[in-house]
């Protein structure tokens, strides 16, 4: 790409960064001159993933924090720690997700792939937002995907504790992340902060091995991740979408939110909801 200068030095956090697309969007974002803050749940992968990031890219700036995103108490002291040693954020990328093939819970007692790809990314990037926009201008990037058109949001069984399948429950969490992209945009209208989300494609990770049923990944090879991690880095990068907010994207293009997605009274709703699981105010956008 020749028109991702405005990357250089700029702040990026990655969470979900220790393996697959969130390791190679750190390292690309990395070669690109960016100062990378990791967000890895393991101690051990986290430090091998940050060593890895600094010899594919050559760049000293990369930093790891701790977190596990099934504990929102958690995520609120990675906010502290991150606000104690930084005091700009300029791209958070929301791209942390799983899917376990049985009903888990968190720690917070709610069913894990709700917790995991939706709440954590909600709280995170809401704690997240005043310095986002003193830091302004900023990108917020959540990564969803195709499935997104067969979600469906059941506000009666949102645990999903009447039944589970792990990859309706996935599909669902997807559509969260669109509507949470959609209701987010509108509210950072004139901030200088965008919001988009995006489809990464289909990689061989250990997620697509879950979401297809089986439990062990063969593993994609490093130019298999850069392509997967291709559309989140040139939305974090790229002057073309500088002023672009509230899209969807894949494969480095704009595409069509379904329906479902671009229901405002949907994103309303389900940000209220939101906003009480993590025990946010819902003026705290503001």
């Amino acid at each position: 790409m020749q028109d991702n200068l405005w990357i250089k030095d700029k702040i990026c956090m990655v969470t979900g960064a220790s393996s697959g697309i969130g390791l190679a969007t750190s390292w690309q974002l990395a070669k690109l001159g960016a100062t990378v803050v990791m967000i890895a749940r393991d101690d051990d992968r986290g430090r091998a993933a940050q060593l890895k990031v600094v010899e594919k890219s050559g760049n000293q700036n990369v930093q790891v924090f701790l977190v596990d995103f099934a504990s929102l108490p958690q995520i609120r002291a990675l906010v502290k720690k991150f606000q104690a040693r930084f005091s700009r954020l300029h791209v958070l990328i929301n791209n942390a997700a799983v899917i376990p093939l049985t009903r888990l819970t968190s720690e917070d007692g709610y069913e894990l792939q709700l917790a995991v790809n939706h709440l954590a990314p909600f709280l995170l990037t809401n704690l997240l937002l005043p310095l986002m926009k003193a830091s302004q201008p900023a990108r917020i990037i959540n990564v969803s995907s195709s499935v997104h058109h067969s979600g469906r949001i059941n506000f009666d069984d949102l645990q999903s504790e009447q039944g589970y399948d792990p990859i309706s429950v996935y599909d669902m969490t997807k559509l969260a992340n669109v509507l949470f992209t959609t209701q987010l945009s509108k509210m950072l209208q004139g901030s200088g902060v965008t919001a988009n989300c995006l489809h990464p494609g289909v990689i061989d990770t250990k997620l697509y091995k879950n979401y297809m049923g089986t439990v062990r990944p063969a593993g994609a090879n490093d130019p298999e991740l850069e392509r997967g991690a291709a559309t989140t880095v040139y939305l974090a990068s790229s002057d073309e979408v500088a002023d672009i907010s509230g899209k969807y994207f894949a494969y480095q293009k704009e595409r069509q939110i379904s329906p479902t997605g671009q229901n405002g009274e949907l994103a309303r709703r389900l940000w209220q909801v939101s906003a009480e699981l993590v025990g946010l105010p819902l003026s705290s956008h503001s």
